[in-house]
């Protein structure tokens, strides 16, 4: 539980330079104030209080906000706000500057991320059997409630992430939605050791789902329709890239679709091998067209959605993160600038991940 205030309350430690901030006119944050086209501007940047950790929570110092596509669909009404005026964002790097009461653990200083899933009941049958993902009370940072689009944040400690040395808070970023859902949505694909892994999409999560296909051992096939993307593919060792409707130079054991286009699905189903499987990683697609069952979906040929992750995803991608180096494209922008970043996005002007600079 979160609430908002003007004083930051004893009820944790505090670092000096939070003290400092904590009495001030507050922070700087984007809001989703009417929904539309992201043309229209939906969003206002604003000045609003700084979130009061709960007993259980972590109060952080944003440094760096990576954008998400999901945050467009958020922006632009394809996703319905849950609450008003919500601030998105959920690839969150920062440092702790306040814990509430009953937080151990982390210290004031300790470098945190804060991901898309933020909370879950812990009770329900997927809580229990390691799906958590699916649980019917889960919560959604910069959906259910604000994001990084700010200057501060708070996050449940046990929803916290630590992590991995090596890389820079604007590299990191990325790896805490776009890395974590790729890493799911490739497990979810089910692709042999060895495997043809065709994808399709290769913005932020791809071009990082790709790197660690490819240190699997996996052949891999992009298919994209912005050629800034195909020449990034090409640059991180992809056997070949086409077009987004172009069929691949050969049959495929497993495909993951990025680009949330309905239109693809027959597209990639078609071409799977026997027994091949499509993952689905997006939160959003446009309508899918009538599948033919003897060419899209005979010969055991699979079809799966995913939807978002465990925290158990999160751990076992950053740990692999830790242990295998991956090149993380970005292009940074002012937190003043997340309205650029989204119309950037929707244009697909960024290759690889826009990322916001806040602190």
């Amino acid at each position: 539980m979160s609430g908002v205030s003007e004083s930051f309350p004893a009820i944790g430690p505090v670092s000096a330079s939070a003290e400092r901030l904590l009495g001030d006119a507050g922070m700087r944050a984007w809001v989703v104030d009417s929904p539309g086209p992201i043309t229209s501007r939906p969003l206002t940047f604003v000045r609003k209080a700084i979130p009061t950790p709960g007993a259980d929570e972590l109060l952080v110092q944003v440094s760096v906000c990576a954008v998400c596509r999901t945050d467009l669909h958020l922006a632009e009404g394809d996703l319905t706000p849950r609450a008003p005026g919500v601030t998105p964002g959920h690839e969150v790097v920062g440092r702790v500057v306040g814990t509430g009461a009953d937080v151990s653990g982390y210290q004031i200083g300790d470098r945190v991320g804060i991901a898309w899933l933020r909370q879950t009941c812990g009770l329900c049958r997927y809580c229990r059997t390691g799906s958590e993902n699916l649980c019917p009370a889960s919560r959604y940072t910069g959906w259910d409630a604000d994001g990084g689009y700010a200057e501060f944040g708070v996050i449940r400690a046990d929803f916290a992430y630590r992590l991995p040395d090596g890389y820079s808070d604007a590299e990191l970023a990325p790896l805490l939605c776009a890395g974590i859902i790729g890493f799911r949505a490739l497990r979810r694909a089910a692709l042999p050791p060895g495997g043809r892994l065709g994808i399709y999409g290769f913005g932020a999560s791809a071009h990082l789902a790709a790197q660690v296909a490819l240190v699997e051992g996996a052949t891999v096939h992009v298919l994209t329709r912005s050629a800034q993307a195909r020449a990034l593919a090409t640059e991180l060792g992809a056997t070949s890239v086409g077009d987004a409707s172009d069929a691949p130079p050969e049959p495929l054991d497993a495909a993951i679709l990025f680009a949330p286009v309905g239109t693809l699905v027959p597209v990639a189903l078609q071409a799977l091998d026997r027994g091949g499987t499509l993952a689905i990683a997006g939160i959003y697609l446009t309508d899918i067209p009538a599948l033919n069952y003897e060419r899209h979906l005979f010969q055991e040929r699979n079809l799966r959605s995913v939807t978002a992750n465990t925290r158990g995803d999160g751990t076992d991608f950053l740990a692999f993160a830790a242990e295998h180096p991956l090149t993380v494209h970005t292009t940074e922008y002012p937190l003043a600038g997340a309205d650029q970043a989204l119309r950037d996005l929707a244009a697909d002007r960024v290759n690889g991940a826009a990322v916001l600079r806040v602190g």
